[in-house]
């Protein structure tokens, strides 16, 4: 059987997004096309951001956000580019074009009531069947979990931030 799945990466542990990075990777190495939306990575450096030109002709990057949303001083105007996230990322799903659509850090837009959880379920419920979907971030829903076919939650056991070192190029970013 061959179905496209919705794949949650959750937790509090390292490794949401760099799991969604193989799975796009992956998917680009067999020459399938890819949309990858970043909704809150903000104007840092990252190191995909560097990857992804090796691969632009079958992965599409849009980093939409301003950082850490939460902490905002105008929350409005985030939530505002949040939608506008979503939309482009309704399009992407809708366009035919994308073997896989990567909503990375999703999941946070929900958590804090950027969106609404049922309607964004219901679009993700009615894509094209054979595309897959890979939402990441922490605090996923119960209801998307329930809506998933894959999810992984990521829990840290052990982290270097504990004994002082700090995130490190090719690591963290």
């Amino acid at each position: 059987m061959r179905k496209g799945l919705l794949m949650v990466f959750t937790g509090n542990g390292k490794g949401k997004t760099t799991a969604a990075l193989g799975m796009a990777i992956r998917a680009a190495g067999h020459g399938l096309k890819v949309c990858f939306i970043q909704f809150i990575k903000g104007s840092w450096h990252y190191g995909e951001l560097d990857a992804k030109e090796r691969f632009s002709d079958l992965i599409e990057w849009h980093v939409m956000g301003k950082g850490f949303t939460w902490k905002s001083e105008n929350l409005e105007d985030d939530a505002k580019l949040a939608r506008d996230a979503w939309k482009m990322a309704c399009e992407a799903m809708n366009s035919g074009k994308y073997h896989t659509v990567v909503l990375d850090e999703f999941t946070y837009l929900l958590h804090y009531n950027m969106l609404e959880l049922e309607p964004c379920l219901e679009i993700l419920q009615k894509r094209d069947p054979n595309q897959h979907v890979v939402i990441t971030g922490r605090y996923a829903p119960k209801e998307l979990i329930e809506a998933a076919d894959l999810v992984t939650e990521m829990q840290p056991i052990k982290h270097p931030l504990k004994k002082g070192v700090k995130a490190q190029k090719g690591i963290e970013f």
